[in-house]
């Protein structure tokens, strides 16, 4: 089940007879944005592509995570199943920046990065409750912490409860605090990784503001869990 090639064994669309070869990436394009066998031809060959550059991503996965060699090709499947359908849907933002396959490529190692995050914490209880956030206050400090750093611990629970909003603090326990990738909270939470980013810049811009007011600066590493 492991076999499948490598990932960058690629090859572009067939060339009709009697047609002058071109670039591949002109290859490609063309037959994508045709019609009739040529497309179809063209997508088939588009997800085998893709389907190769799942398998060596989840197979690279596979190094540290054994238990998902019984999921191995329902994850290599799923992502180059999405994959097929963001490269089909963004075709025309292709700048042509780097050759088409190499673009294509990234969405597959994206798709697949994804469904081992989303399969990892299959049947994971996520702890959404916004009282978490009384953990960012770190316990006692170690004896090199200097007194700044320990003044702004102190004070980080208090900003983040007159600051923030329960729905901000329970994004930000969860991402910041439980290590939950940001797509598998989106899931879990019926909303979108786009809402979900939009949240934690406002929270971590409420909390600077908020820490401002009592002479402290924030750099912006709370809460940048953005995986």
């Amino acid at each position: 089940m492991l076999s499948g090639g490598d990932a960058t064994d690629v090859v572009a669309p067939a060339v009709p007879a009697g047609a002058t070869p071109v670039d591949d990436t002109d290859t490609w394009l063309t037959a994508l944005r045709g019609e009739g066998p040529e497309r179809e031809r063209a997508v088939a060959e588009l997800h085998g592509l893709l389907l190769r550059a799942a398998r060596f991503t989840v197979r690279r996965a596979l190094e540290q995570r054994t238990h998902l060699r019984e999921a191995f090709e329902d994850l290599a499947q799923q992502s180059a199943d999405d994959a097929l359908v963001a490269v089909l849907a963004k075709l025309d933002t292709f700048r042509g920046e780097s050759r088409f396959t190499t673009w294509a490529y990234k969405f597959a190692v994206l798709e697949a990065s994804v469904a081992l995050r989303r399969h990892a914490w299959q049947g994971r209880e996520i702890p959404l409750e916004d009282e978490g956030w009384h953990r960012f206050h770190g316990g006692d400090p170690s004896p090199g912490e200097r007194a700044e750093s320990r003044e702004l611990l102190d004070a980080l629970p208090g900003a983040i409860e007159r600051a923030l909003t329960s729905h901000q603090r329970r994004v930000l326990v969860a991402v910041a605090l439980e290590g939950v990738p940001i797509d598998v909270l989106a899931e879990r939470l019926g909303t979108t990784r786009g809402a979900l980013y939009k949240t934690l810049h406002d929270a971590r811009r409420r909390l600077r503001a908020e820490l401002a007011t009592r002479g402290f600066e924030l750099d912006g590493g709370v809460g940048r869990g953005d995986r």
